[in-house]
């Protein structure tokens, strides 16, 4: 599995908003600036995180952005799954997975278990690391 830019810039940008002081909002453009994120990018990956539930927005001349919970309650692997999709290898270890390898019977396939183990291990990762480690540098 590859990490898009998608996924890259938006868990740096997550990261940043996480380390401001006391909830602060913080405009996009600073964002951008200070992680080298091109500002139309950053925009539709905020949207996202947004609509998820994770960014909250403030209007006005002292508006911008800020997250919309504590960084220890908000996941990696949360971010991840809005920007990237589902973390799955491949499609038949999602739970709603099919026959997706060619009409094979999944259940019976020798691989199968190697694909649920990646799925597991990488979620396992993805979801132990907090923006509250990220910014603390704890892991």
């Amino acid at each position: 599995m590859k990490i898009s830019t998608r996924g890259r810039y938006g868990l740096r940008a997550m990261a940043d908003l996480a380390g401001c002081e006391g909830g602060e909002s913080v405009k996009l453009n600073s964002i951008a600036e200070r992680q080298g994120i091109p500002g139309h990018y950053l925009e539709q990956l905020i949207a996202a995180l947004k609509k998820a539930g994770y960014v909250k927005s403030v209007r006005g001349a002292r508006g911008g952005y800020h997250l919309n919970g504590r960084p220890e309650d908000i996941s990696v692997g949360d971010i991840l799954r809005v920007l990237e999709g589902p973390l799955y290898p491949v499609d038949c270890v999602a739970d709603d997975g099919d026959a997706s390898c060619g009409g094979a019977d999944c259940d019976a396939c020798v691989a199968r278990p190697v694909w649920e183990k990646i799925y597991d291990s990488l979620s396992g990762v993805v979801d132990s690391i907090t923006l509250k480690d990220l910014i603390g540098g704890e892991k």
